[in-house]
């Protein structure tokens, strides 16, 4: 287990710091250091005090939120950095751009108009800063360990889907995976990224504008077509489903899985129930947790072909590490070779 963890708070306004400084330090145990209300205090408390993680707002005086992340990225800061995002469109293309600049993750910020309460908004802070910590200790002396051996699986069948799994990290990856995909990608794709509600659609343009094939945000009922891309909405899961010579996707609010929902466990177990094992192709990528696991390692153990991104190029080698380890995945590969290997095997596979 880590220490208690040293934060800043970084936000213009003097309640949410306050709501946040207290939740965090009374309910979870976390030290807030020091908190200030722009940008400058951000750069300021980063170099002085070094904390464990910073919580940033984007909007702030005198210097926002980009701007000090930009500049924390550039003095090489170790602090984990996680956004306050606004649930407007202009918040969620400013959370994806930091996200871009490397913070590596964010929560809702708390105000009136939200559906969020602060005790929520805490536990998602406390868990991401927690995890984050936790993944980056325990991977230190397992970089150089090479991933476990698997027995073959004779596989066989033409891949007729595609499934991604990923949490923490994944919407820059996932950006790197979607702008390397060609025009003439024929599969569907099929998406789950841990994001609340509020942020998919925008996530979901957001790929849309740097891929070549059509990317969208799934809803309920859309029917399956081939060469598109469909993200999961927030707050729910989403399951594909055979009816009669057509697959749809069905949205549903039913209970969180692995603390998720979205879950990738749900996605991609619906996903052996409406194709062939063998007809599938399913990645698991950077994120905290253990969500999918198991049911990647079900979809390989069934024929299907799995890939998982390495530890070297994700964020938190958290879900992925616990595939590799139940022994779920054929391909373990840097971010940059996942789509190039999709393409090598659905071509392989006819």
């Amino acid at each position: 287990m880590i220490s208690k963890p040293r934060v800043v708070i970084i936000d213009d306004s003097l309640l949410v710091r306050n709501i946040l400084g207290d939740v965090l330090s009374k309910k979870k145990g976390m030290e807030i250091v020091a908190t200030g209300k722009t940008g400058l205090d951000c750069l300021d408390l980063a170099e002085r005090l070094k904390p464990d993680a910073i919580i940033l707002d984007v909007e702030m005086p005198i210097m926002d939120g980009l701007t000090a992340l930009a500049e924390l990225k550039k003095r090489k800061s170790t602090s984990a950095v996680i956004m306050l995002s606004v649930l407007t469109q202009h918040g969620a293309d400013a959370t994806f751009k930091a996200l871009e600049l490397g913070a590596i993750d964010f929560v809702p910020k708390p105000n009136s108009g939200n559906q969020f309460s602060a005790d929520s908004i805490g536990d998602s802070l406390a868990e991401k800063i927690t995890l984050f910590l936790e993944s980056r200790q325990v991977s230190e002396p397992r970089a150089a360990i090479p991933p476990r051996k698997v027995e073959p699986i004779d596989k066989k069948g033409v891949i007729q889907a595609v499934a991604i799994g990923t949490s923490t990290g994944g919407p820059k990856a996932l950006q790197t995976v979607f702008t390397a995909i060609p025009e003439d990608f024929s599969k569907p794709i099929f998406v789950v990224q841990h994001m609340p509600p509020g942020f998919t659609k925008a996530f979901s343009d957001r790929l849309n504008a740097v891929s070549k094939i059509k990317v969208k945000e799934a809803e309920h009922g859309d029917i399956v077509e081939s060469g598109h891309a469909y993200i999961a909405a927030g707050d729910h899961h989403m399951r594909v489903v055979q009816k009669g010579a057509q697959r749809t996707i069905e949205l549903d609010r039913s209970p969180s899985v692995n603390g998720h929902r979205p879950s990738i466990e749900v996605m991609f177990e619906s996903l052996l129930q409406s194709y062939v094992a063998s007809h599938l192709l399913a990645m698991i990528m950077t994120g905290m947790g253990r969500d999918g696991s198991q049911s990647i390692t079900n979809i390989r153990q069934k024929g299907g072909v799995t890939l998982a991104q390495d530890e070297a190029s994700s964020v938190v080698y958290g879900m992925n590490r616990v595939a590799v380890e139940l022994g779920g995945i054929d391909h373990v590969l840097p971010l940059e070779e996942l789509v190039p290997k999709t393409i090598e095997i659905v071509k392989m596979r006819g």
